[in-house]
């Protein structure tokens, strides 16, 4: 028998919802950079993700266009991006015939 009652399974987590990528690396105490880079990536892999479902490529299409395994376009495509360099992210990009434009602007 047990003398207290188990606290784990009653405690719910709190839940935080955010809209952005500077707002999402605030709630994980990540630097505004961070929060610049999140952004970025994130702009890169939604568009790669529009181009191969508009051109209605195949995996093992994008992966040869970008010289790359199909394994890394899979996660790509499936926006597990943690171990995809922002290199092969543009070459990607660049391989489906599109080119990315950075404009530069003051910090907040």
């Amino acid at each position: 028998m047990w003398d207290t009652e188990p606290t784990s399974c009653s405690m719910k987590p709190k839940v935080t919802v955010t809209r952005t990528a500077a707002s999402l690396a605030r709630a994980l105490g990540l630097s505004p950079a961070d929060g610049a880079e999140i952004e970025l990536r994130s702009s890169l892999n939604s568009k790669i993700i529009d181009v191969v479902h508009r051109k209605a490529l195949t995996h093992t299409q994008v992966a040869r266009l970008a010289r790359t395994s199909r394994t890394r376009v899979t996660a790509i495509m499936n926006r597990n991006t943690k171990d995809i360099s922002t290199d092969l992210l543009l070459r990607v990009l660049y391989g489906l015939g599109y080119t990315a434009r950075i404009t530069f602007g003051r910090a907040a």
